[in-house]
C-alpha cells in the first residue's frame, strides 16, 4: 500500500527561515518491523458457520511472516485486532525463524511450531467479509503492520484471500 507524504513549508518572520515538516503516513510503522502480515483469508470458503464442532472458523486465517534475514522473533506479546476491537494476543512463546511464517486460525485446535499454526481458541469469526482493518502490534504496543481491505477493491477474484507483502 503506497502512502503519500505531505511536505509543508513554514516561514518564520523577516529572517525567512524555512523549516520542513513531513507528515508521517498512518501505516509507516509497518516497515520498521521484521514481522508483517503476509496474507489474510478473511472469508472462509463455504457458508459461514461459527459452530465449534463442524463450523468453518478454522478456515479463516491471518498469515504473519518474519521478513528478517537474520533475526528469530518470538510472537509472545504481539496482538492482532480488527477495526471494531476484536483482538487476539499471542500469550505463548512461538519462535519465527527468518523467512518463517505462522497462520493464526480461528476455531479451536492445538498450536504447533512445527505446523506453523496458532489457534485463536474462539469459534467466532474475527474478520468481516465485506471490509475490515487488520492491526498488528508489537509487545510494546507500537504498530508492526496495518492493512485495510474491501472485498470490491482488494479481492478481485472474490475468493476471500488477499496477499500483502510478497
Amino acid at each position: 500500500m503506497r502512502q503519500r507524504h505531505a511536505l509543508v513549508t513554514v516561514s518564520a518572520g523577516i529572517a525567512g527561515i524555512a523549516g520542513f515538516v513531513t507528515a508521517a503516513p498512518a501505516q509507516a510503522a509497518e516497515y520498521s518491523s521484521a514481522l508483517k502480515i503476509k496474507a489474510i483469508q478473511y472469508d472462509a470458503p463455504g457458508r459461514d458457520s461459527n459452530k465449534c464442532s463442524g463450523g468453518n472458523t478454522k478456515d479463516e486465517y491471518l498469515v504473519i511472516k518474519n521478513y528478517s534475514r537474520t533475526a528469530t522473533v518470538n510472537l509472545k506479546g504481539y496482538v492482532v485486532k480488527d477495526a471494531t476491537g476484536n483482538r487476539f494476543a499471542f500469550t505463548a512463546n512461538h519462535q519465527l525463524q527468518p523467512g518463517d511464517f505462522v497462520k493464526l486460525r480461528g476455531g479451536r485446535g492445538t498450536d504447533s511450531d512445527a505446523g506453523n499454526v496458532v489457534y485463536r481458541q474462539n469459534c467466532n469469526f474475527i474478520w468481516n467479509n465485506d471490509k475490515d482493518t487488520i492491526y498488528f502490534s508489537k509487545p510494546s504496543g507500537a504498530r508492526a503492520d496495518v492493512h485495510s481491505y474491501t472485498r470490491s477493491a482488494n479481492d478481485r477474484d472474490g475468493n476471500g484471500y488477499i496477499t500483502y507483502h510478497g
